[in-house]
């Protein structure tokens, strides 16, 4: 740890971990020529947003016969609207260890009252998968984005299962392999791994999920951006480009963009392949800097996007809780100040620390030029 000011910056440095950074090379000329100022239900409109979907299930590699929808209210509401829809036919498992993963539990028991087990481990840690009834519904997150905690695999979701699998995988879609065979309803946005803007959410269903959603009527009422059936079946427009309600054609157009670009680079591996290095950049710094530490404790289940850091300095650690919340804070500025990295402060209910976005957008460069403006920063903000 130094007090000199590294001479190199990053170049880009947006590390925020939603809205992302923007893929490598992006200007705003990138949407100049996009299908703007014109309905979203004309031909052309709806043409745009089916490539899109199709782009989509390309890159990830999707089966043919699941079905890719846009919906609204980003990843969020992709989540509700499968929530609202299809629990309640059988009990349900919840697992969370942070923030977004707790939000689940509250809407299915404080909102929809299910009848739940829920299995919680604190930030850093993975609860008991291997709890998942297989007669059961199961709700959970594949890539906890506020923790740095991420499932490792799918071993323990059972093939023959009877329920329904409901993952968010918002920061781990783009970015880690998903089993789509153990998964029946999977949710993302486009501003986390690809760096798109917010607001519109992917909601993709297996056979096992429509059959739900067309044998299952849940009793209570759904407004109508949760509504994916008409007359018992599935409404198969909102999967060809007919989205509920009126998407931004703007954000359309680099989400567009984005897709292009992945496919550009060599498509789903060449992004995993870029998050994971990335993340490798500051698991070197860590091992050696002797002040912070990865917050999730098992390698197998440290996430490649979103890098969460614990601060391990003594005296850091004697400090009480909002004490070590305000030293972050300042950390974070001193980098922001410096024009080094935005953003990073870790997610105000997660414990103090640092959060820094590894997704395939991020150049590895630039967080090889952060990491010693991380040391140069915490020098100054301890002392």
């Amino acid at each position: 740890m130094t007090g000199i000011k590294p001479a190199v910056r990053p170049a880009r440095p947006f590390f925020s971990s939603g809205p992302c950074a923007k893929r490598p090379g992006w200007t705003p000329e990138a949407l100049a020529q996009g299908f703007l100022g014109r309905s979203h239900r004309a031909k052309d409109g709806k043409a745009r947003l089916k490539d899109a979907i199709d782009r989509t299930k390309k890159i990830l590699g999707i089966p043919a016969d699941y079905r890719v929808g846009i919906v609204p209210a980003s990843d969020t509401g992709a989540v509700e609207m499968a929530m609202w829809s299809m629990l309640g036919a059988r009990q349900v498992d919840l697992f969370a260890w942070e923030s977004f993963g707790e939000d689940w539990v509250t809407d299915a028991v404080k909102q929809l009252k299910l009848d739940a087990r829920i299995f919680k481990a604190g930030y850093g840690e993975l609860p008991d998968l291997r709890q998942a009834d297989p007669a059961h519904d199961v709700v959970f997150l594949w890539n906890g984005t506020t923790s740095g905690v991420r499932v490792p695999d799918g071993e323990w979701i059972a093939k023959d299962r009877e329920g329904i699998t409901i993952c968010d995988a918002t920061s781990a879609a783009f970015a880690m392999d998903l089993p789509w065979d153990k998964l029946d309803v999977t949710t993302f946005s486009w501003q986390k791994v690809l760096g798109g803007e917010a607001a519109h959410g992917m909601l993709v269903l297996s056979p096992r999920a429509v059959a739900r959603l067309e044998s299952y009527v849940p009793d209570r009422p759904l407004p109508k951006i949760f509504r994916m059936t008409k007359g018992g079946k599935l409404n198969e427009g909102i999967f060809e480009g007919e989205t509920i309600n009126t998407p931004s054609m703007l954000a359309l157009e680099d989400y567009l963009d984005a897709l292009k670009w992945a496919e550009g680079i060599g498509g789903l591996r060449a992004l995993i392949a870029r998050s994971q290095s990335n993340a490798q950049v500051l698991e070197r710094w860590m091992r050696e800097c002797g002040w912070a530490e990865n917050l999730a404790r098992e390698q197998g289940s440290r996430s490649n996007t979103s890098v969460c850091l614990k601060i391990t300095d003594p005296a850091f650690t004697k400090l009480d809780e909002e004490k070590r919340y305000e030293m972050v804070k300042k950390l974070a500025n001193t980098l922001e100040k410096e024009q080094v990295a935005y953003d990073i402060a870790g997610h105000r209910n997660a414990p103090p620390g640092l959060r820094i976005w590894c997704g395939a957008t991020v150049d590895k460069a630039d967080l090889e030029a952060l990491t010693p403006w991380l040391d140069w920063a915490w020098a100054q903000v301890k002392g």
